[in-house]
């Protein structure tokens, strides 16, 4: 059976580098950079573009399997106009252009700080509660999760939104400065396979899922990826405190 391809932006960021390394042998891929260029390994097909470029986004959608859409400002401190043009527009010139190729499943990185504000206050959160951002940022994935509603609606794309916690290596679990990452952490390898198993999940047509591994002090909810996606999470977070 032939590998299907995928196509990852903001693959030269934190997350993608992790992603490009580990999907590759169960996908084929097509990395998307804009500013940061890493040297493309064999059979990598490489695209340098701006998510905001509609045509460009276009031909870097055409003839994938899916989208695994990571780029964006990921900054909580980012003025409205620095998430408008990347995280907003950005964001809808991938789901457009899914919809102009055929390409009709797009995995769409969300964040925890669409809910910033129930944390603040200490209330354990699922993903069917209204959204509370606690930032521009926050309000621009909220932004993304809603524009993919619209296109599962209107144009019959799949996307399944993770709302990714704190993604990081293990030794930032155990030199932490503060326990919030005990509750908030999602491991790479857990990651990888939420990522998979969302890309893996067709009859899932619509989702919204928190991405953080099985950590024992969690307050926001992941019943919903287990039920539906499969999720098994390997890591917790409690092992390392």
């Amino acid at each position: 059976m032939a590998k299907k391809k995928i196509l990852i932006t903001g693959a030269a960021g934190r997350i993608g580098r992790v992603l490009k390394d580990r999907l590759k042998s169960r996908y084929n891929l097509r990395l998307l950079y804009h500013r940061t260029v890493l040297e493309a390994e064999p059979d990598e097909e490489v695209i340098i573009a701006s998510i905001t470029d509609l045509d460009r986004m276009v031909e870097a959608v055409d003839g994938v399997d899916a989208v695994v859409h990571l780029a964006g400002n990921p900054s909580t401190q980012a003025t409205f106009e620095e998430a408008l043009e990347v995280n907003i527009r950005g964001t809808y010139c991938i789901y457009e252009a899914a919809k102009r190729t055929g390409t009709n499943r797009i995995i769409f990185a969300s964040t925890n700080h669409v809910t910033g504000f129930y944390e603040q206050e200490g209330i354990y959160t699922t993903s069917k509660m209204l959204v509370r951002p606690d930032s521009y940022y926050g309000v621009s994935k909220a932004f993304g999760e809603d524009l993919g509603r619209y296109y599962v609606d209107a144009f019959g794309l799949a996307v399944i939104s993770l709302r990714i916690g704190s993604f990081q290596p293990v030794e930032s679990v155990q030199n932490r400065n503060s326990d919030r990452i005990l509750s908030t952490w999602v491991s790479h390898r857990d990651t990888v396979q939420l990522v998979w198993r969302s890309i893996e999940a067709e009859e899932v047509k619509f989702g919204i899922y928190y991405g953080i591994s099985n950590n024992t002090r969690a307050y926001w909810d992941i019943q919903n990826a287990r039920d539906e996606l499969g999720y098994e999470p390997e890591d917790n977070a409690e092992d390392y405190a």
